[in-house]
């Protein structure tokens, strides 16, 4: 009873009453009576029924209904030509609702006032027609509360009503202003396409079971500001021409607002999502605001079209933030957001100039269309930029230091990401895009895959990029050591190398499949940013990439004649492409040393040769002519080694280093080793030169 103790504020029939309940029953009295109806003499509630007609005005608060006592009231006040009860102004404040409360089909042509009413079991207006003001302010429905296809042509007010069962507004329809502020929906309620021409109050509404209001139009403003959904809510197909407020709404299950279309403002700013949220194929036509608001579950907004701003400032995903195929055309900034997992931005279109902050475990934009400048600026995150197309200046960069929120206000919490190792933004695959205008600052560039992508010659890289290197340790190939010199590579190249035959442990198995990527499709991607090293003057990177071209012309099989490998690899043992100083350095000590070997084993002769005059004397005196002649050197015999013979040697080694002749007496055999020595070892002391020159000049 809405009334146990205190009076309430009418005249009231007093059946019932006790000392520990002196007000007695609290239902008004019934006109010309001291009773309610509930406690009229049968025969005086006869004749007052009797004496009612359709369209009568009634006033039966605080009145404790049967069902049969509410069925013959109802009788009473029924229109013949429709044979539905028609009330006029219909005051049920306070009253008691025993059994079912059945108002079906009922027409109140002025007010229907059910305040603070109680509903023990079903209260049915299916099909109610309200004319004038609806009132169920603080009404307690135990039961199912039915209202599905009732129509209100004026307010409709259920604020802080409670309803204990089922709450099923399903196709109503609201012409005026609904309020269902504070109300208590301890059961599933379901207002699926109702129809609220004026605004829609549910601020601080509290949905314990299922909330639907699926295919619903809202006309007006909604308004679930600070609302509880403990259930599952559905706002699927859902049409709002004015703005929707859900500030600081509470979303304990799965909310879905897939197909929604909102006209007006959105705003979500600081609500909470526990369960799943999906938004996807949704229409934002205003502004969408969802900054500050945290995803635990799966947030998914593919296929959103965004025509006007949306924030997501300060926003926080607990897994994956899914923005599939969605169109921001007028978004200027997105972010600063928090993702535990990934930030799906697969297909997506920005029409205008973006820029994005995003600290993520992944951020995906394969085939996403940027159709202005943009600028990513992301922390933690491994980025796929597959086929993603762009036509202006793309930059993406990594952020040191964490986002901070507009007006300097505290920098965007990170707890969501756990143990994340560092910030280090890493690139997974450029493949099919088109490099042209694109930036990549500070960014690790180690695992990301190359192959495919277009003007790669026009890459710009800015602060300290990282590649993969080659690997480190010693390894051993069957009986000899092999260990490769430090260099930027692909990795590709780590791929490709991995899975050959006699691979040396150390290369690394990438993340994401190369496909048929091998030596050929290599050797021209290194070529290109060796260009692009080279075009932002830096030489020692450039010569990485050259050595990486030239190691993939030497492998392939495909497009490099056997002649032309052959050279390559001479070329590689040699000096390693004129870019191993040391490599140069040893084969040069090497030649010299077995120059001077052979020259002391060989070369030296064995003295130097006399010179000698031969003449004739002719008879009687006269003119003598002398043929001066030298002896050819003789072939050293006995101990060739000697202190003596290394001295000869090495000036003769020596001169040749730098295409001199040394002007020894040399054997035949000598005078061919030297001959050699001087075309060998100026060219490995030019390669050495040029080797110390690549990596040092700028």
């Amino acid at each position: 009873m809405p009334y146990p103790i205190s009076p309430p504020p009418w005249p009231h029939c007093t059946h019932g009453a006790t000392p520990q309940d002196p007000a007695g029953c609290p239902g008004i009295h019934v006109p010309g009576h001291t009773a309610c109806l509930a406690h009229l003499a049968t025969s005086d509630r006869d004749t007052y029924l009797t004496g009612l007609a359709p369209g009568d005005d009634i006033d039966h608060r605080g009145t404790p209904f049967t069902a049969r006592l509410l069925t013959g009231l109802l009788n009473a006040l029924r229109d013949p030509a429709t044979n539905e009860p028609q009330l006029g102004q219909a005051d049920f404040e306070g009253a008691t609702f025993a059994g079912v409360a059945d108002f079906g089909d009922v027409t109140f042509t002025g007010d229907a006032r059910f305040g603070l009413a109680a509903f023990a079991g079903t209260a049915e207006f299916v099909g109610a027609a309200f004319a004038g003001d609806a009132e169920f302010v603080g009404a307690a429905f135990a039961g199912d509360a039915r209202f599905g296809l009732a129509a209100f042509a004026g307010y409709a007010g259920f604020m802080g009503a409670a309803f204990t069962g089922g709450a099923w507004f399903g196709s109503a329809a609201f012409t005026g202003d609904a309020d269902f502020g504070s109300a208590a929906f301890t059961g599933d309620a379901r207002f699926g396409a109702a129809a609220f021409a004026g605004r829609a109050g549910f601020m601080g509404a509290a949905f314990t079971g299922d909330a639907q209001f699926g295919s619903a139009a809202f006309d007006g403003d909604a308004q679930f500001w600070l609302a509880a959904f403990a259930g599952r809510t559905g706002f699927i197909g859902a049409a709002f021409t004015g703005d929707a407020d859900f500030r600081e709404a509470t979303f304990t299950g799965d909310a879905r607002f897939r197909d929604a279309t909102f006209a007006g403002d959105a705003n979500f700013d600081d609500a909470t999502f526990a369960g799943d949220a999906n938004f996807d194929d949704a229409t934002f036509t205003g502004d969408a605001g969802f900054g500050g608001v945290a995803f635990t579950g799966d947030a998914g907004f593919g296929g959103v079209a965004f025509l006007a701003d949306c924030s997501f400032e300060g926003a926080s995903f607990g897994a994956d933030a899914r923005f599939q195929r969605a169109v921001f055309e007028r978004t200027s900034k997105f972010g600063p957001l928090v993702c535990a997992g990934q930030v799906q931005l697969s297909g997506a279109e920005f029409g205008g100039p973006a820029a994005l902050e995003i600290a993520a475990r992944g951020v995906e934009c394969r085939r996403t269309r940027w159709l202005a400048t943009a600028e990513l600026r992301l922390r933690y995150a491994t980025v796929d930029f597959s086929q993603a197309v762009f036509e202006y200046p793309l930059t993406i960069a990594a952020e040191s230091s964490p986002f901070v929120l507009t007006d300097g206000q505290p920098p965007v919490p990170e707890g969501v990401l756990g143990g994340a190792p560092d910030t280090t933004v890493r690139m997974a695959s450029l493949r099919g895009v088109d490099a042209a205008h694109l930036v990549l600052a500070d960014v690790d560039l180690s695992g990301c895959l190359f192959a495919g992508t277009v003007h790669l010659d026009q890459l710009r890289l800015e602060g300290a990029c990282v590649f993969a290197k080659v690997p480190s340790r010693t390894a051993w190939r069957r009986w000899r050591p092999v260990r490769f010199t430090e260099r930027r590579t692909l990795a590709e190249e780590h791929h490709w190398r991995a899975w050959q035959p006699a691979a040396i442990p150390g290369w690394n198995m990438v993340g994401s499949s190369t496909g048929h990527v091998g030596p050929a499709q290599l050797a021209p991607v290194y070529r290109a940013l060796r260009k692009s090293f080279e075009d932002s003057k830096n030489e020692p990177g450039a010569a990485d990439f050259y050595y990486g071209e030239m190691e993939m012309r030497r492998h392939d099989r495909e497009g490099t004649t056997r002649t032309e490998r052959g050279l390559l690899h001479g070329y590689w043992a040699l000096s390693g492409y004129g870019l191993r100083a040391s490599r140069a350095l040893y084969w040069l000590a090497a030649t010299m040393l077995a120059t001077v070997v052979l020259l002391m084993g060989f070369g030296i002769a064995r003295d130097s040769p006399k010179q000698e005059a031969t003449g004739t004397v002719p008879a009687g005196g006269g003119k003598v002519t002398f043929e001066i002649g030298k002896a050819d050197p003789q072939n050293p015999k006995g101990d060739r080694f000697t202190g003596e013979r290394f001295e000869k040697a090495l000036n003769v080694t020596l001169d040749s280093v730098v295409f001199r002749s040394s002007g020894q007496d040399l054997t035949t055999a000598g005078t061919y080793i030297e001959m050699t020595s001087r075309l060998t070892e100026p060219v490995l002391l030019g390669l050495t030169v040029l080797a110390v020159r690549n990596r040092v000049k700028r």
